[in-house]
């Protein structure tokens, strides 16, 4: 081959490479996206059924915690609910402590991996010492009792009936608080004594619903839990030194502190500012505590999927009042050591609960726990039903930050109760998502620039966020990679809800759609199906090609200006803009065209555009020549490419 020829054969392949797409207008579009139709459960208008049905757990728990030995023992009585068409011959329980045996999955797997889920030391996980079971006034033991790993399996002498079969299960435990749980619990040594925070401590019922019988994904570290709503009752007895503080409201605060400190909690209930309960200058004043050896603390707390609770003779606490819409009462609460007293520090963390609460009430679905308590311990942030636990050296931006995400996980997933162990990005997703907006909120955005991702759409976050090496949404946090679940679970699912919102819904139908979301689903379990249909259905949107590029795939969004023409050469006569689709994503686009001579053109093309194929050409009634076209200039869109978003004329 001649070398002319070849030159031009390289130039030809380089040109022809560089311009290729890869975008599919059929794959993106296929009618096909719904896997079921609606049925008497599960409506196709994302609503829940006429019939749909979830079983119930109710709980009565009295523990006692010894500081010697750092066990936590005590007997759960469970009243269980079969709501379900089915009769029952068995049931499964969750038992999350034995993940910190030696022998567990989680420690073959996850917790010995290091990072955020390794432990410090093993424990013996759980001891159950009795099982009882009474049905139909009859008590008796379960015909057969199999555990293994973290979940508990009893055959019952007979079914529990469909429709409304109540069955009482008591089982007595016993178990050591692990150093560093999974960072779910831990203890934290401070130099006034040790912080303990204790979760996942009582054996909890499985989930049973009408997607998949039991759910018994096992705890292996890095998902999160799926449970039944109920009441629980529970006490706490431990040494009287100790401050305990727990989800739900507190019955007998009379009983548990000074008179003196009784008078500050009751003016703490109906104050916008903070009220300090216990002061630093107390911690070590044995005066600041009942003179009993031991102080029995009593919480109650309904329509909930769990309660945590947190115990130190190191705290020091204060408290504030939450203004609820519906003129309801509730509590923000604050325990910590004295080390976390710093600048922006822990004494700020009252004002910062009274405030996310307050947000998310006012702007999503109402705060349905009396109190909300914030404790600063050895864990780095996880949430509880009313409770949260965040990191002690945490101040400024980061405490706003934790502080808010844990309580933020209020709304997802104790209030939505989405299936943890299988879809992150419905919970930690959505509420990062909501987490952006309250800290534009807060302090008229004190701490804006110091959320947990920065910009989502600058070119480093796209590039990190869309790699070829990433996990897709929809992927079980345990099969994602370690460094990439921020990303899946968090990070990405945010931004995907801020574009929806941004770009393809706008604001107002947005709101009206998530909100409504919330409300079908509030104490309920929606699959990510129903989510999607009652985001359709509210907004009047068909939103499958979203989904199916944002959820189901990990495409990528590479929108480009190809050309730029005159009509009959003269720009005098109008323009021709062709723009093209080089990825698998497709988004509504906004263009913005500069004149020469100072005119400037915005022009907003829908998502249908792409529906015939990777280009699309529209006209511009310019009057001089165009100086600059711009895709996506306010930069909501996920550009992997944003090099080509940009078009200049050339210089002569």
């Amino acid at each position: 081959m001649k070398k002319t020829a070849l030159s031009f054969f390289v130039l030809f392949s380089f040109i022809a490479a560089f311009s290729q797409t890869i975008y599919d207008h059929k794959e993106a579009f296929n009618p096909q996206f719904y896997p079921y139709p609606g049925n008497d459960y599960r409506s196709a208008s994302g609503e829940p059924g006429p019939k749909y049905w979830q079983n119930r757990a109710d709980y009565k728990i009295n523990c006692t915690l010894d500081t010697l030995t750092h066990k936590v023992s005590g007997d759960v009585e469970i009243w269980y609910t079969n709501n379900s068409p089915d009769n029952l011959k068995f049931l499964w329980l969750q038992l999350d402590q034995n993940i910190y045996k030696k022998d567990s999955r989680g420690s073959a797997t996850t917790t010995e991996a290091g990072g955020r889920w390794a432990n410090a030391k093993f424990t013996d996980g759980y001891s159950i010492k009795t099982v009882a079971v009474e049905y139909n006034a009859k008590k008796s033991a379960p015909r057969q009792t199999t555990t293994t790993d973290t979940r508990m399996q009893l055959w019952l002498q007979e079914p529990v009936k469909a429709a409304g079969g109540k069955v009482k299960l008591t089982l007595s435990f016993e178990f050591t608080v692990p150093e560093r749980g999974t960072d779910r619990m831990g203890q934290l040594k401070t130099k006034n004594g040790i912080v303990y925070e204790v979760a996942q401590w009582f054996p909890r019922m499985a989930v049973y619903d009408d997607i998949q019988g039991w759910n018994t994904l096992p705890y292996v570290g890095a998902g999160e839990f799926y449970l039944e709503y109920g009441d629980i009752d529970f006490t706490v007895t431990a040494p009287s030194s100790l401050i305990v503080v727990g989800s739900g409201e507190l019955q007998n605060p009379q009983e548990c502190y000074t008179p003196e400190q009784m008078s500050r909690w009751n003016t703490a209930k109906n104050s916008d500012k903070t009220v300090v309960i216990r002061g630093d200058k107390e911690v070590n004043d044995r005066n600041s505590r009942p003179k009993t050896a031991n102080t029995t603390w009593k919480f109650k707390i309904q329509n909930t999927r769990d309660v945590a609770w947190a115990a130190s003779r190191s705290f020091v606490q204060d408290a504030a009042k939450i203004n609820l819409p519906s003129g309801k009462k509730s509590m923000a609460i604050s325990v910590y050591p004295v080390e976390s007293i710093k600048k922006d520090g822990w004494q700020r963390s009252t004002e910062m609960v009274k405030a996310s609460i307050e947000h998310y009430s006012k702007k999503w679905f109402e705060f349905p726990y009396p109190a909300a308590t914030n404790v600063a311990g050895v864990v780095g942030g996880m949430e509880y039903p009313g409770i949260v636990f965040c990191s002690h050296s945490d101040s400024g931006p980061g405490l706003w930050g934790v502080t808010d995400h844990e309580f933020g996980h209020t709304w997802f997933p104790m209030i939505v109760g989405s299936n943890e162990r299988k879809y992150a990005w419905m919970d930690e997703g959505f509420n990062t998502f909501i987490n952006g907006l309250s800290t534009e909120e807060f302090n008229k955005g004190e701490f804006k620039e110091g959320g947990f991702f920065g910009d989502p759409n600058s070119s480093f976050m796209i590039k990190y966020t869309f790699d070829d090496k990433m996990d897709g949404l929809n992927t079980t946090p345990e099969v994602i990679q370690q460094e990439n679940l921020g990303v899946a679970a968090y990070l990405k699912p945010s931004q995907m809800l801020n574009a929806l919102r941004e770009v393809v819904l706008g604001k107002d139908r947005f709101d009206a759609a998530f909100k409504e979301y919330i409300s079908r689903w509030a104490f309920k379990h929606p699959t990510p199906w129903d989510f999607f249909h009652t985001m359709e259905n509210v907004s009047g949107e068909d939103l499958g090609w979203f989904w199916r590029a944002w959820v189901l795939n990990t495409w990528r969004l590479d929108q480009s200006v190809k050309s730029v023409a005159y009509v009959k050469e003269n720009p005098e006569n109008g323009a021709e803009i062709t723009l093209e689709n080089k990825e698998k994503m497709v988004m509504p686009v906004t263009v913005l065209i500069k004149e020469a001579n100072g005119k400037e053109h915005r022009v907003n093309l829908p998502v249908e555009v792409w529906q015939r194929g990777a280009e699309w050409t529209f006209g511009v009634a310019t009057t001089s020549e165009i100086k600059e076209v711009i895709l996506d200039p306010d930069k909501h869109l996920p550009e992997w490419n944003r090099d080509n978003n940009t078009w200049k004329k050339k210089a002569f």
